[in-house]
């Protein structure tokens, strides 16, 4: 029996490769409504898990149900088709293409043209409405006419999280959102996300241990394949195997960030 509370559920989630286990036992529950961040050392399993959830790898063993439906079985497009929605860590625009033109790619599916190459760019008109929304949504609205190509970074992040909100997600799984990115550009995405996850449930790897102090509801730590510690930032920053598991410098920022 699974709970409505919760869109994403994993039970004894495995994975293992030629004998290593990546993935050892996770169960995960990801609230509806809240935003759910996955942290944990270098190689603790965090992208591993992101690419069970999405399908890009089947689990040795484990469920994973999502709004209420087991998808263990699904491939990526089914979980895709479903409203579970990853953004990855290298940006995927066009970058010949310009802020606007991206999304009204990435609405097209609403259509049923996308493999249409025979009709004419104006049948895409009807998408700008729409796609304007989604560039206003993640402040890009005055770079609907920019190449993508042009826009700064942490812009072009933002480009990204609006075309998987063009896909209608209900679940929206970001991987390392805020990576690479200065200071201003760590700011403006955070607050996009937290602007996103009001209608939006939102699921992260995040390394950066500000952010995900600022805005996660839950957070998982998990170190060696397995979860450690679950709760909020206050909780997880002080459990003595979480501390443990951060040694040294991530200790440190994690101590700054509780700060």
């Amino acid at each position: 029996m699974h709970s409505p509370t919760y869109i994403l559920e994993t039970q004894g989630l495995v994975r293992e490769f030629s004998g290593f286990i990546a993935v050892d036992g996770v169960n995960l529950c990801v609230r509806r409504g809240y935003i759910h961040a996955l942290i944990g050392p270098n190689g603790a399993g965090k992208t591993t898990v992101f690419n069970l959830l999405t399908k890009f790898l089947q689990p040795t063993r484990g469920t994973i149900v999502f709004d209420g439906k087991d998808i263990t079985s699904d491939g990526p497009a089914d979980v895709a088709c479903k409203g579970m929605v990853r953004s990855f860590q290298i940006s995927a625009v066009f970058p010949s293409l310009t802020a606007l033109e991206n999304l009204r790619i990435a609405l097209q599916r609403k259509l049923g043209t996308s493999f249409h190459f025979w009709k004419r760019e104006s049948t895409l008109d009807a998408l700008n409405e729409r796609a304007l929304e989604l560039l206003r949504t993640v402040d890009l609205h005055s770079f609907a006419a920019v190449p993508a190509g042009e826009l700064p970074y942490g812009r072009k992040r933002a480009l990204e999280i609006a075309t998987t909100l063009a896909a209608d997600p209900k679940l929206l799984l970001l991987d390392e959102p805020t990576q690479g990115m200065g200071h201003e550009d760590i700011d403006r995405v955070t607050e996009l996300i937290k602007r996103v996850a009001a209608d939006h449930t939102v699921l992260m790897v995040e390394h950066n241990m500000s952010v995900v102090a600022r805005i996660a509801d839950t957070i998982s730590v998990l170190q060696r394949g397995r979860i450690i510690a679950e709760g909020s930032y206050a909780e997880v920053s002080t459990h003595p195997q979480v501390l443990e598991a951060y040694m040294g410098s991530e200790q440190a920022v994690l101590e700054g960030a509780h700060g």
